[in-house]
């Protein structure tokens, strides 16, 4: 238990440093300051967790531990020093939000699982532990929110965290059952992500044309020819 334990601990910090990656991505996309990339960086790693810890009645997770804050603020200046070697930012922040994406599926399903939450629930905390994150970010550094867009990110978070749930209830284990919901989630993300793969979107109907209308109004109308009911003298 202490080994399955330590392991989620670890995979929720990996997944809080990767998102504070991502946030700081965004700031230097925009050019922004030091205090900015930090600020963007925390709440993005750690902004889908506080509500997951919220939901599920828990003690926040960066209160109790404030690891993850630094944790955050060591990734966020790190890039602050680096970004500028880098050739295309944004193809490399849809990368390595797609690893945050995958990593903080399985770590909020296992929260989630691990606070008696049913398999229901705990899906739904995987995917806002890794969609909120995402979505901060984006409204923050006014960026088109990822989860608006065609292509596929929020399913990406639900077959990830289907794949640990359905593994983990078959007995593979909680570790093997970890890592094949961050490789379903992954495989899923990076496919879309290398292809443009997206779900079909709702195709409004067409309106009435003019012709339409015209013999709308032309048909005749039905008359109720049933008869009246008659009160008794």
């Amino acid at each position: 238990m202490q080994n399955i334990t330590s392991l989620i601990t670890f995979v929720d910090l990996l997944a809080a440093a990767v998102f504070a990656v991502t946030g700081a991505l965004v700031a230097s996309r925009k050019q922004m300051d030091i205090v900015a990339f930090c600020w963007l960086g925390l709440v993005t790693g750690i902004g889908g967790g506080t509500v997951r810890d919220l939901l599920l009645g828990l003690p926040v997770f960066w209160v109790r531990e404030p690891v993850y804050v630094i944790v955050c603020l060591l990734a966020a200046t790190a890039v602050y020093f680096t970004a500028h070697g880098l050739r295309s930012r944004y193809r490399l922040l849809l990368w390595v939000d797609a690893i945050g994406l995958a990593l903080v599926t399985v770590a909020g399903t296992a929260k989630g699982l691990d606070a008696g939450a049913g398999p229901v629930v705990a899906i739904v905390m995987g995917v806002i532990t890794a969609a909120l994150g995402g979505i901060i970010r984006d409204i923050l550094g006014h960026e088109p929110s990822i989860i608006l867009r065609k292509e596929i990110y929020v399913t990406a978070s639900v077959v990830g965290a289907l794949a640990f749930v359905a593994g983990y209830g078959i007995g593979i284990g909680r570790a093997p059952a970890m890592i094949l919901g961050f490789v379903a989630a992954l495989g899923v993300r990076g496919i879309a992500i290398a292809t443009g793969l997206s779900l079909p979107t709702y195709r409004p109907r067409a309106g009435r044309t003019i012709d339409e209308l015209e013999n709308l109004k032309l048909r005749p109308t039905v008359v109720d020819k049933r008869p009246e009911h008659v009160s008794p003298d």
